[in-house]
């Protein structure tokens, strides 16, 4: 795990996203492939941050801000790592900007990234 994300934070297995969302295993890879979610293998298990999930879907500005963070350089490691660190711009971390609605402060300050 990235050493950066907070040792406390809170994640979902595969199997937990299947039944949370009431798909297939293959359909939560395919989420995760198509960056609708990210996830980090953490000890050879894969896990999403549970704050990338609302109810029973994605956390909706996550996939085009994951976007935005992939055309800036970012690893899927480093995009995760980067959304739930602080952030000075934001003065919050970025998936707290995301989850409370504001989705374009997020993408300014992820644009700044690549240049």
């Amino acid at each position: 795990m990235p050493e950066n994300i907070a040792p406390d934070t809170p994640f979902l297995t595969i199997p937990e996203l299947v039944d949370l969302f009431d798909v297939s295993p293959g359909k939560v890879h395919r989420l995760i492939e198509d960056q609708y979610l990210a996830a980090l293998r953490i000890d050879g298990v894969v896990k999403v941050p549970a704050e990338f999930v609302v109810e029973d879907h994605p956390l909706p500005p996550l996939r085009g801000t994951l976007l935005v963070l992939r055309d800036a350089g970012f690893s899927n490691d480093e995009a995760v790592a980067w959304l739930l660190a602080a952030n000075e711009e934001l003065g919050e971390r970025p998936v707290d900007s995301l989850r409370a609605g504001r989705k374009s402060a997020v993408r300014r300050a992820t644009q700044a990234l690549a240049f």
